[in-house]
């Protein structure tokens, strides 16, 4: 009589072995993805919920400026961040209109990007070591108030995601009004009328377009230049800015 053992054969142990690894293999891979979702959904919820929050509520600090404020104290200063909301009423259209001249000269007509302007910091940046940027206002005011200061694709995404949100719940004045608040304007100053006192010793409301342009020049380089102290070429891209300040004409909100 033929007495058969109990052990399985080994190519049965290997298939159930390999069905365990599948179903653990499978398993995590639907636990990332559901994290991954709901780190989305958290993601979109939390952005939403602030930049309709900012509509009502002035952003009260910027991650650009808490980082100056560490580089101050890193450099033996101390630590420095002056500024003082203004509404949108409390700013001289002068100051509106220099911005709009010398960053954004179609801000009132565009959703948030100006792609003319984009294509042409592309073509020159591929043949420049001179970067220039192609970012709206609303990019701008995007960057600095969801943001961290640097430059990446990532935070470029999401520099264009907090814009086009801006775009849909804002209003041109208030992007302007919130842009014109937050961004740097000197060594720890931040906001218009910030700089209007410590450059011309005056509030913000009343500055003239020559005042205004000398401010709008040092926007790309706040640190490094000076609205009271312009270099020839500061002067002249003043003598531009005022230009196309002459050339748009009063802005319609």
């Amino acid at each position: 009589m033929k007495v058969t053992g109990g052990k399985k054969p080994v190519h049965a142990n290997k298939t159930a072995s390999g069905k365990h690894k599948g179903i653990f293999r499978s398993g995590w891979i639907k636990l990332v993805l559901r994290i991954i979702k709901l780190l989305f959904i958290a993601f979109v919820a939390g952005s939403l919920f602030f930049v309709i929050l900012f509509r009502f509520v002035n952003p009260p600090i910027t991650w650009l400026m808490i980082q100056r404020g560490f580089e101050r104290k890193a450099a033996g200063k101390e630590w420095k961040i002056d500024k003082e909301w203004k509404s949108f009423d409390e700013i001289s259209p002068s100051m509106m209109r220099a911005a709009v001249a010398a960053e954004d000269q179609t801000f009132l007509e565009n959703h948030g990007f100006d792609f003319a302007a984009i294509e042409k910091a592309i073509k020159k940046n591929a043949s420049s070591k001179k970067l220039i940027g192609g970012s709206t206002i609303s990019q701008q005011t995007a960057k600095n108030v969801f943001l961290w200061p640097g430059r990446s694709i990532i935070r470029k995404g999401f520099e264009a995601w907090f814009t086009l949100l801006m775009e849909i719940f804002w209003s041109k004045k208030r992007i302007m009004e919130v842009y014109l608040n937050v961004i740097e304007m000197g060594d720890g100053i931040y906001g218009i009328e910030a700089a209007s006192q410590a450059y011309f010793h005056k509030p913000a409301s009343r500055l003239t377009n020559h005042e205004a342009a000398a401010i709008a020049v040092i926007f790309p380089s706040p640190l490094k230049w000076s609205a009271t102290k312009p270099t020839r070429y500061l002067r002249h891209r003043q003598y531009l800015i005022m230009k196309n300040m002459r050339r748009l004409g009063p802005l319609e909100f």
